[in-house]
């Protein structure tokens, strides 16, 4: 491949995060979740439940969606994996995994207040999420086609810089001009723009059918420059058995690589327990804190910049003092950060009590503490999902990497519904969203744990 072809394939992969960042942020994590809570919530009060236990079942029930989401993810994407490999067809799946995106994000205009169906309008979430991760998934395995070994870190992590930067241009848009807070006003003070009506909420509906546009929009760069890699003859289509048989054939001869297998089960939990806290921070915000869209959007922004910035640094620490160590300082800053998360409330920080006084603008001491940890779980995150990438060039044999990668997704989305079902279960039980968030610092400790024992320059057979 002639140097023009190379930078045209890297920067349409590239454009894949931007193109498909703006469903985990304005979606999953910052504008949608926490509306989607919000008018639970109401619907829970008008009922006869009390404001706690209403914010309750809202996250509880965001929750077990996500489990199930999470389950299905899990089972498909190995399968769908290999189906690609053998018939050299990621592109077409690619495309169907697309439309199963763009159909679920623009499906959240129905949303509305007053006749909300609760059902359906998170089965149509559940579609986007699945369409965007299995489009990521095929994605990322044509990583190793697309540089050098040795290149490929500070490709990953510029990937990851990148789709930050596009979840913040998209939010930023967003918070401006359409999601509307309680006074029926943008963050500039103005209704909606396009005439979309406050009352309804047209504005933060607006968002689904906005973030599949963008979508779209930003995926042409993708279908004109990324292409499978030649091969002598192409591959023949297998059967569904034939895929889940291989898969499982895969699976069994991986724990041959001690290394290895144990860097996936790590990777596994702290990867789990990463999209937990990011998948629950917007509504978390909404009920104990009793922030509104626009003050989870600013918190947001925050974290993609704080995350933007830190994955390109994480890259440089990454090549000067090796992956696993920036793993590893980074779970533990997460582990720290989600715990003092839990211990902000209303009232307290760390159990010392204040009161609610403003002291920066219109922000409380617990409202100022709370964006200072969004801050610091931007950074973590985005340098612990680059170096991760980068790790696992080290761990797998090269020869067959595009595999390991394969099995690289299907061991982060194996137990995705785990964080999701244990902040449910929980909340639910506890009555506390509080408490329903301690289970995601065990995952995290799991995961530091399991990483200590993986051999950081081992490479053996995937």
């Amino acid at each position: 491949m002639d140097k023009r072809k190379s930078r045209r394939s890297i920067f349409g992969w590239m454009m894949f995060d931007w193109a498909t960042q703006p469903y985990s942020t304005l979606l999953l994590t910052f504008i949608f979740a926490p509306y989607f809570a919000e008018i639970v919530t109401n619907k829970k009060i008008n009922l006869g439940l009390s404001e706690q236990a209403a914010a309750a079942d809202a996250q509880s029930l965001w929750g077990i969606f996500l489990a199930i989401s999470g389950l299905l993810i899990a089972v498909c994407a190995p399968i769908f994996g290999v189906i690609a490999d053998n018939s050299r067809s990621h592109i077409k799946f690619i495309c169907y995994f697309s439309v199963c995106y763009f159909v679920g994000a623009s499906g959240l205009w129905f949303a509305t207040p007053d006749t909300l169906n609760v059902i359906l309008i998170l089965t149509l979430f559940s579609l986007g999420l699945f369409g965007m991760e299995l489009a990521t998934i095929l994605t990322n395995a044509f990583l190793p086609t697309l540089a050098p070994l040795e290149k490929l870190g500070r490709i990953s992590g510029s990937g990851w810089a990148i789709g930050y930067v596009g979840g913040l241009v998209a939010i930023i848009i967003a918070l401006l001009f359409f999601a509307e807070n309680g006074n029926g006003v943008t963050i500039l003070g103005r209704p909606p723009a396009l005439g979309l009506n406050p009352d309804l909420r047209e504005g933060t509906r607006a968002i689904g059918p906005l973030t599949a546009i963008w979508f779209a929009f930003f995926m042409i760069p993708f279908f004109l420059y990324v292409r499978s890699p030649p091969t002598k003859s192409p591959k023949p289509s297998i059967h569904l058995f034939t895929a889940i048989m291989m898969v499982l054939d895969t699976i069994q001869k991986l724990r041959e690589n001690r290394s290895l297998f144990t860097y996936f089960v790590s990777s596994m939990f702290y990867r789990d327990a990463l999209n937990g806290i990011y998948s629950f921070g917007g509504i978390y915000a909404y009920g104990v804190l009793g922030w509104s869209v626009t003050d989870i959007g600013v918190f947001g922004i925050l974290a993609l910049i704080s995350g933007a910035i830190f994955s390109w640094v994480g890259g440089i620490a990454d090549s000067k003092f090796g992956s696993k160590k920036v793993i590893q300082l980074s779970i533990f800053t997460l582990i720290a950060t989600t715990f003092s998360i839990v211990m902000i409330t209303p009232d307290s920080i760390f159990g010392i009590t204040f009161s609610r006084n403003e002291i920066l603008g219109t922000l409380s001491r617990s409202d100022c503490a709370f964006y200072f940890c969004g801050i610091i779980l931007g950074a973590a995150g985005g340098i612990v999902q680059s170096a991760s990438r980068t790790m696992l060039v080290f761990q797998a044999d090269r020869s067959k990497i595009t595999e390991a990668f394969g099995l690289y997704a299907f061991s982060g989305k194996a137990t995705a519904f785990l964080a999701p079902l244990l902040v449910s279960l929980f909340t639910y039980v506890f009555q506390s969203q509080r408490i329903g968030v301690l289970p995601i610092i065990g995952l995290f400790v799991i995961g530091l744990i399991l990483l200590t024992l993986v051999n950081e320059k081992g490479r053996g057979q995937a």
